[in-house]
Order: structure tokens, then C-alpha cells, then sequence
């Protein structure tokens, strides 16, 4: 059977198995910088009510085979867009979050668009080197999921 990889809107359905997915001890490891506790669902709910209020927020749910996967989106922080996914683990290592970043980037006209990701997740620097974007700086950042200061790549898409 084909693997159909679809971008859809968010809706308010989805909310439960996005929680379940932002809470998965291994995701969170690799994002690194996650809200405080994955677990306190008043915390994520407010997260979403911001997330869904804002005007320039795009955001887009990624399907595989009709089930839902992660998310990805974008928004205006300090001028500059920034865009960033969630793959629910049971889906890493299948090129879902780079088929899912190609048309999301189709999708969004904004140039240049910014990524981040922790140094050492390999796996999303891939993923968004593989659409062009490019390592512009490092820095030593606090990752709320570690506990701890970690390097934190920043990445630019200017095409």
C-alpha cells in the first residue's frame, strides 16, 4: 500500500493525540526545548489557545495514511518567521517530516525562514538541511527537556 503523506488544517479533535505526542519522554529529549512539563496539560492547552489566536501563525497537521502524525508550522517572533514540526516518534525514519517540510515550505511565501533545533539532533538537521537551509549560528541555550544548557543550531531559508 502507498504511503500518502497529506498537510491538512488543525483541528480541535486533534488536540488529545497532540498532547500524547508532546509527552512522549524520547521526543521531548530530542526537541529539548519544550514547555517545562510535558505532562501538565492546563500548560499545553494554554500553549494551543495561544497558538491558535494568533493571526500569523500557519500551522498544518501532517496525516499519514489518514492518521495524524505531527504538526508543523510558522510565525512571526522578533520580525523574523520561524518555522518548526513535531513528528510523533512511532513515525521517525521514514522521510515523513521531510516530505511533510517540502510542502509546507510550498505552501508558505515567507523568505527567509528561520529553523532551530538542538546541535545534537541529527536526525531534524537532516531533515531541514535537505531543504536548504543553512546552519547560521550556535549558541549555548537552556533546554527546558535537559535540564541543562545545550548548543542550539539556528537555520536560515532564503530561497
Amino acid at each position: 500500500m502507498p504511503v500518502v503523506i497529506a498537510l491538512r488544517p488543525v483541528h480541535d479533535a486533534d488536540e488529545d493525540a497532540l498532547f500524547e505526542q508532546s509527552r512522549d519522554p524520547e521526543s521531548v529529549r530530542m526537541a529539548a526545548f519544550t514547555r517545562p512539563d510535558p505532562d501538565d496539560r492546563a500548560a499545553f492547552e494554554a500553549h494551543r489557545a495561544r497558538i491558535r489566536s494568533r493571526s500569523d501563525v500557519i500551522e498544518r497537521a501532517i496525516t499519514v495514511n489518514g492518521v495524524l502524525a505531527g504538526t508543523i508550522g510558522c510565525w512571526v517572533m522578533a520580525g523574523d518567521t520561524e518555522i518548526a514540526y513535531w513528528i510523533d516518534r512511532a513515525f521517525w525514519g521514514r522521510g515523513i517530516a521531510t516530505v511533510a517540510l517540502t510542502r509546507f515550505l510550498a505552501e508558505v511565501p515567507h523568505r527567509p525562514i528561520f529553523a532551530r533545533a538542538a546541535g545534537d539532533n541529527i536526525a531534524s538537521l537532516r531533515v531541514l538541511a535537505k531543504a536548504d537551509f543553512k546552519i547560521i549560528k550556535t549558541q549555548v541555550a537552556y533546554a527546558e527537556a535537559r535540564g541543562t544548557e545545550i548548543e542550539e543550531s539556528i537555520l536560515r531559508l532564503d530561497a
